[in-house]
Parts: C-alpha cells; sequence; structure tokens
C-alpha cells in the first residue's frame, strides 16, 4: 500500500520539486497551502503516514499546526519533519521538543537526503 505525505508550505518553488521527487518514489501526496487548510485535512480524519511542516505560513504558524498534530491523540503518533527557512538553534529546538520527528532548513538540505529520511520515519 502506499505511503501518505501531507505536504504543508506555501512556496511553489519548494512544493513543486517535493511533488515530483516523491509522487516518482510512489508516495501518494496531498498539499495544504496554509496552517488553516493543513488542521482542515487532519480533521476529515484524511490521515497522512507523515508530514513535512514549514514553519512560516500564512493564517496559522507552523509551530501552531505541529502544536495541534501533537495534542491531538489520532495525530500525535504521526512523524512530522519541518521544512523552514527558520535556522537558529531556538527555532530548531522549539521545533524538536513540540515534538518534530526532523528539522531541515531549507538552504542547507538536499531533496535527497530528506527522502532517504523520509523512508527511514516510514
Amino acid at each position: 500500500m502506499k505511503k501518505y505525505i501531507l505536504i504543508i508550505e506555501d512556496d511553489l518553488a519548494i512544493i513543486k520539486p517535493l511533488e515530483i521527487i516523491l509522487s516518482k518514489r510512489g508516495f501518494l501526496l496531498k498539499i495544504a497551502r496554509d496552517g488553516e487548510g493543513a488542521i482542515q485535512i487532519l480533521e476529515e480524519k484524511d490521515f497522512p503516514d507523515l508530514i513535512l511542516l514549514d514553519i512560516i505560513l500564512p493564517k496559522m504558524n507552523g509551530f501552531e499546526v505541529l502544536e495541534n498534530i501533537k495534542k491531538n491523540p489520532k495525530t500525535k503518533k504521526i512523524p512530522v519533519i519541518i521544512l523552514s527557512n527558520l535556522a537558529r538553534d531556538g527555532e530548531i529546538e522549539r521545533g524538536l521538543a513540540a515534538g518534530a520527528a526532523d528539522y531541515f532548513v531549507k538552504t542547507n538540505f538536499s531533496i535527497y537526503d530528506l527522502v532517504e529520511k523520509i523512508k527511514n520515519y516510514l
């Protein structure tokens, strides 16, 4: 059965390459372009196997989305990988402390390293 990944990201320059690479590797994808849209998807009981989460989002930031995911008993075990431009140690620590499985800084990551991490979590 194909694994389903929810990508919570507002930047098309990030979404498009992720869509291409991950769909070629057999993952089913759903995109939420803002925090509220992500929460709506999860409230519809559309539970992904993994979530890729940006922090700087319209309507609700990624830290708020992550808090929402981790406080819900039905979604708290879903691995969340943060993919953000926020690169200060405090922000990374905040994301990991809030329950993210991993944290990638957009300017420093290889999409192929990310794919390997995704495979490890699934």
